[in-house]
């Protein structure tokens, strides 16, 4: 029995998630916060600051772990808000579909996708946000650009690990895509 407090049901020690990590693909979820006008067309984009373990800065997607006995939609609505903020509003339907799940690789040139951690699956979501965000936990900002902006080679360029990949797809998917 490991001897760490849990502070919430599903957690893994760090030595117990390193384990799993070693040994299966991982469940996550990917989220594009997103602003839309009145007839529902993407206004706006959502990217995160973030700074890395090894200190390089860049902008990230909202992502995280979904924990056992977790429901997606309760993943998605737990990870908005530890980055986003409490009042950040976002709009999950009760059953939500993912536009596309990515497949992040240890090893990179696999996929698109790279986690030098772990094989992870992630669903990824595309969530209207209404609220007034202000970045948490590991987020230092969080930058509203327009669609052309977001999938500019400046702004493409500062996102690692395949988020940048993951963000164009959205933006196909939404019809944004310039």
């Amino acid at each position: 029995m490991t001897e760490t407090t849990e502070t919430a049901p599903g957690w893994l020690a760090p030595e117990e998630l390193e384990a799993v990590r070693g040994r299966m693909p991982i469940l996550y979820v990917d989220a594009v916060p997103v602003r839309v006008d009145e007839t529902g067309v993407v206004t706006r984009v959502g990217l995160l600051l973030r700074i890395g373990s090894d200190g390089t800065i860049s902008r990230a997607l909202v992502s995280g772990r979904v924990l056992l006995h977790e429901r997606v939609r309760d993943a998605l609505v737990r990870h908005l808000e530890k980055d986003l903020g409490p009042v950040a509003l976002p709009n999950i339907p009760p059953s939500p579909q993912p536009f596309t799940i990515a497949e992040y690789f240890p090893t990179p040139g696999v996929t698109a996708y790279h986690d030098p951690r772990q094989h992870a699956v992630s669903l990824a979501y595309i969530v209207p946000v209404a609220g007034d965000c202000r970045p948490r936990q590991d987020a230092l900002d969080l930058i509203w650009f327009t669609p052309e902006e977001a999938a500019s080679p400046q702004v493409q360029q500062e996102m690692t690990g395949g988020h940048g990949v993951l963000l164009k797809q959205a933006l196909a998917h939404v019809g944004r895509l310039p």
